[in-house]
């Protein structure tokens, strides 16, 4: 079986941290993965507003996400203090990438993760381009 590999940007531009709560656990005992999915939609809505965009309003456009890549590197467990690293990677036309580094309060990698964003119009149910301000400002390396 293929294994996917999350390509990382040289640097992260923000990070945020959010607890492992007894709900995010699963029937093995550690972080499961639709929290991890979970996190990692809280991080992004940060990340954005940081930027003082929002996920339904990105210099005038929305966003959808097209697709989603978790590597698993470590378990989490409840009562952590995840630490997610964010940063806006690979953009083009229509969107960018979301990539983050997630590692807990010991600095044990846990996660590397990548969201690909596009922007959309949810009136027409269309892609849209994406627009130019928004490389610059979400700090693109």
């Amino acid at each position: 079986m293929a294994r996917i590999k999350i390509d990382l940007p040289v640097a992260f531009t923000f990070a945020t941290q959010l607890p492992v709560r007894i709900s995010d656990i699963n029937y093995g005992g550690h972080l499961g993965n639709d929290a991890v999915l979970a996190m990692l939609h809280e991080a992004r809505l940060r990340f954005l507003q940081h930027h003082g965009y929002a996920e339904l309003n990105l210099a005038g456009k929305s966003l959808i996400m097209a697709d989603v890549a978790i590597e698993y590197k470590g378990e989490g467990f409840h009562g952590d203090l995840l630490t997610i690293q964010v940063a806006a990677h690979d953009f083009n036309k229509y969107g960018f990438d979301v990539v983050y580094r997630i590692t807990n309060q010991d600095n044990k990698l846990i996660a590397l993760a990548k969201t690909g964003m596009l922007c959309f119009d949810y009136n027409t149910r269309k892609v849209s381009s994406l627009p130019a301000e928004v490389p610059v400002k979400l700090g693109h390396i």
